[in-house]
């Protein structure tokens, strides 16, 4: 198994490596297994995913569980993981160093901080106030005796305000302030991404691709993205297969749903082999 450290140094590479790759988002140690069986090179947490696991909406699960769940993820793969650390669990630019630290601690090799208040009222932080928060995070991250790839996420999108201007303001003063990786979810077409990667000159992340096109991951690559990643995405998708094999059960009584699954056959050596990925 490697170290944290080896861990670290892979995942820094692949952010230095020419062309895009995809960071898919596990929810459970055994679907962190199967995805690093399958041949990824490197996974993050899903906040979504995971807080729906345990039976609560997004946001909901708390740093301490949050952290519980990193610590029995991370050493199940031998591929680096990075987490959504949501708004750092804290409005103080400290409770988002401590973030860092508790993650890293936790097994951690990146993770994101957002600039998402929590209030809907008034959802964003200042550009100002988010920087700050971004840099006593990068500063927790620098302490650190590996590199940390720091992601710092610019919400505007998902909460109502998409103003491309000020979007592209706070990733060049997140990046400013320390940020290893630039995020902003939600941009809705692929003239807007290509803008965002024109401004910025750190890693940009995406999840799946611009909102309203259908893109093949070498087109999102092309227009200078350098990861992608799928959120909530992945435990949707199961969850979807599961209420819908309800459905089947509780209406028509049937279980065509069984003719269309993976078999432990093919489930089971996934585990193994991804327990092992390098």
């Amino acid at each position: 198994m490697k170290t944290q450290a080896e861990k670290a140094a892979a995942f820094e590479a692949l952010h230095a490596a020419p062309g895009v790759f995809v960071i898919p988002n596990p929810w459970d140690p055994g679907s962190a297994r199967i995805l690093a069986g399958l041949g990824f090179k490197a996974l993050t947490t899903t906040s979504a995913g995971y807080a729906r696991s345990i039976g609560f909406p997004d946001y909901n699960a708390g740093r301490a569980a949050v952290m519980e769940h990193i610590r029995a993820m991370a050493p199940m793969i031998d591929i680096p993981l990075a987490a959504d650390l949501e708004d750092g669990f804290g409005s103080k630019p400290e409770d988002c160093a401590e973030t860092i630290r508790q993650g890293a601690e936790a097994g951690l090799v990146g993770g994101s901080i957002e600039d998402f208040t929590g209030d809907k009222a008034d959802p964003i932080h200042s550009i100002e106030r988010a920087a700050d928060r971004v840099r006593a995070a990068a500063e927790a991250a620098r302490k650190l005796p590996f590199k940390f790839m720091l992601c710092a996420r610019a919400e505007n999108y998902l909460h109502g305000r998409a103003d491309l201007a000020d979007t592209i303001l706070r990733l060049q003063a997140y990046q400013e302030a320390g940020a290893d990786v630039l995020f902003a979810p939600g941009l809705n077409t692929s003239e807007e991404v290509r803008e965002v990667c024109r401004a910025i000159d750190r890693p940009f992340n995406i999840m799946r691709g611009p909102r309203k096109e259908q893109l093949t991951v070498e087109q999102v690559g092309a227009l200078g993205v350098k990861r992608i990643s799928t959120g909530g995405m992945m435990h949707a998708a199961a969850m979807s297969a599961m209420i819908a094999a309800g459905k089947e059960m509780l209406g028509p009584g049937t279980f065509g749903f069984a003719g269309a699954m993976p078999h432990a056959a093919e489930i089971d050596p996934l585990l193994g082999k991804g327990a092992a990925a390098a």
